[in-house]
């Protein structure tokens, strides 16, 4: 019998996310057989400082190793999608982080490629596999809420709030032209798309961009860096800091959400309520482990993370027993042990929990309206194929 240990993964990118990769892949039990980098000498330097037997010098030479049976994409988004074609082309399944690509256009082809291909392909909303997270899908699922009527939320961060703080993301030609909303207000939609099963309908979205020049360091800069760097250049920057979001849901649902990279104290504070007909839940990023859950004509709970307290899907994600706090890091080793689940059938299961290349691209259309209504002022529908 075939086993995770079996399967032969490489990562492409060992910044901050795809270090977090290795170390996840690791923990599953998954061969990690190296890493392909910008460069053949940073390559070669990540690869020693994480352990790993190889460096790859290009994409070529990763896919022309027959050990390697699934790819992990982690660079700047700008390579995605000529990444990923090569990838599902050389016959791999594949792991992207989001955004899948830097418009809808390449994320649709994207999508056509890899249901033709009949590979197993993952965009990694990771947020999803939160235990919590997880139970509350099933819970909306099977009623337990009544009929979804609102969805609010925020998703804050506070690491470009100075003028001289600088990544690669906040060039268009690099991130893409939606920047905290592609970054981690996508992140927000596909997870309460998620937990409520709804599809957003229409927008009206209001972006800004409150440091309109930043200064550049002339050297590199890891993301959430807090050095500041002594020689800088000043940059025009036309990607917004800020988002807020009034969504239709199909179906009649509403919703908004505001999104900020500049809010002082928001490390990473994405937070959501549903309110149905019956009850209402709430959870919050910064405190994972807790879900309130909130009732008209009794006292509202709390639940606490607790294998013994959730639902079988709950459960399914879990790592660590109540009272052992799961986080950031412990949601990576969930989804990848989904997806494996899938690399070891062969094939994409019917009943996926976890995102893949349309959710992915379904965030590409959702932030295609969100950047239209905001140009435009007026409620823009998101545009799907008939």
């Amino acid at each position: 019998m075939t086993r995770r240990s079996d399967i032969g993964t490489a990562v492409i990118g060992s910044g901050f996310i795809g270090t977090v990769h290795v170390e996840a892949l690791r923990r599953i039990g998954v061969r990690v057989t190296g890493l392909l980098e910008a460069t053949p000498e940073l390559g070669e330097r990540r690869a020693a400082a994480l352990g790993l037997p190889r460096a790859y010098s290009a994409l070529a030479e990763l896919l022309a190793d027959e050990s390697v049976q699934v790819v992990h994409v982690t660079s700047p988004n700008e390579l995605h999608h000529p990444q990923v074609k090569q990838i599902l082309a050389a016959g791999r399944h594949v792991v992207c982080e989001k955004p899948l690509a830097m418009t809808s256009a390449e994320s649709a082809e994207l999508v056509d490629l890899a249901a033709a291909s009949g590979l197993v392909n993952a965009v990694n909303f990771n947020i999803r596999f939160y235990p919590l997270n997880q139970h509350v899908a099933s819970l909306v699922r099977e009623g337990g809420l009544g009929d979804v009527r609102l969805v609010t939320g925020r998703y804050f961060q506070d690491w470009l709030l100075y003028d001289t703080d600088w990544n690669w993301r906040l060039e268009k030609d690099q991130g893409g032209v939606l920047r905290a909303v592609g970054d981690i207000g996508s992140h927000w939609l596909d997870l309460t798309g998620f937990v409520t099963g709804l599809r957003v309908e229409a927008v009206m979205a209001d972006l800004a961009t409150f440091i309109p020049v930043r200064r550049k360091p002339a050297g590199e800069v890891l993301t959430f860096s807090t050095e500041r760097a002594a020689e800088t250049i000043p940059v025009e920057i036309a990607t917004e800091d800020v988002a807020t979001v009034l969504i239709r849901y199909e179906g009649g649902a509403r919703g908004s959400v505001a999104i900020s990279q500049l809010s002082p104290g928001r490390k990473n504070g994405l937070a959501y309520q549903v309110d149905g007909s019956t009850a209402a839940v709430a959870w919050d990023s910064e405190q994972p482990d807790h879900l309130w859950i909130g009732h008209r004509d009794r006292p509202n709970e709390i639940l606490l993370r607790n294998p013994a307290l959730m639902n079988a899907a709950g459960v399914a994600a879990a790592r660590l027993p109540g009272g052992h706090v799961e986080g950031f890091a412990d949601t990576f080793g969930a989804v990848f042990s989904a997806i494996y689940d899938d690399v070891l059938a062969g094939a994409p299961s019917a009943d996926r929990r976890y995102a893949t290349f349309v959710d992915g691209h379904e965030e590409m259309l959702v932030g295609d309206a969100i950047l239209e209504s905001s140009r435009s002022g007026r409620w823009v529908s998101v545009a799907r194929p008939a």
